[in-house]
């Protein structure tokens, strides 16, 4: 325990899912943690959770895809944490539907939580952490950003953009002492998965016996991504950097 004790973290998305897993393991492991999300009930919870074991954390209300409120949480995380040395860039969304039935607004919805949020948050986040010396990135991408899946064409473009934007920014900040990494889950129990049952128009139990088709037998739970998160996170994982680190029950193995 204790690998991240005196970093400061900020993840997007943290309120639930497997951003509020991070959330409260990177919290376990002594990082103050700054959480940014929409769902104010759901982030000061998390934030109430970490507290009551004797971590530090803070939640801003922000919307991911909006210039003026990423800038806003970079400066709030600095200045209520005292500094910013991780970055997991976790905010995503998913509609399911092929290119003729995705509309031109759920596309630019789309684009915009999964890929532009990491954009802004990363160009507000890398002058802090070059002027501190370096820093992490991590990125939420999946195992639809490395291989196709049917009915989620939007969903499969932003996360192969968000594979390689993070190798991009590997190469960019490599020299700034800044690691940017990204993790490719495979379906993990959250309730953005259980969401794609619905829209989909199929029974949840069914939908989710057929996800954990795969040669572990299960779907992922939030907590074993964390646990990726956090090898990424600390200095474990000190000369690793531009990859995609696979996170699925060996879905893609084969």
């Amino acid at each position: 325990m204790g690998s991240l004790t005196g970093k400061r973290a900020l993840i997007t998305g943290g309120a639930s899912g497997i951003g509020r897993a991070m959330a409260l393991l990177f919290a376990r492991e002594g990082a103050a943690v700054a959480i940014a999300d929409l769902d104010e009930t759901g982030g000061e919870a998390v934030v109430q959770m970490i507290e009551d074991g004797g971590g530090r954390a803070t939640f801003v209300l922000c919307n991911v895809t909006q210039a003026q409120d990423c800038r806003r949480a970079v400066r709030f995380t600095v200045e209520e944490l005292g500094g910013l040395e991780i970055l997991v860039n976790n905010a995503g969304i998913i509609r399911r539907a092929s290119v003729l039935d995705t509309t031109e607004e759920e596309w630019d919805q789309v684009m915009a939580v999964n890929v532009k949020s990491i954009f802004l948050f990363s160009k507000y986040a890398v002058p802090v952490m070059a002027q501190a010396g370096g820093g992490v990135i991590i990125n939420t991408a999946s195992g639809w950003g490395l291989v196709g899946g049917r009915r989620a064409v939007s969903y499969c473009a932003s996360k192969g953009a968000v594979v390689n934007m993070t190798r991009a920014m590997a190469l960019d900040h490599g020299a700034q002492n800044i690691r940017v990494n990204c993790i490719c889950p495979g379906d993990t129990d959250t309730p953005m998965l259980r969401d794609e049952a619905r829209q989909l128009g199929e029974p949840e139990k069914r939908f989710l016996a057929e996800a954990a088709q795969r040669p572990l037998q299960r779907i992922g739970r939030p907590e074993d991504i964390a646990q990726a998160a956090l090898y990424l996170a600390s200095d474990a994982s000190s000369f690793v950097t531009g990859t995609a680190l696979v996170v699925d029950g060996g879905g893609l193995a084969g």
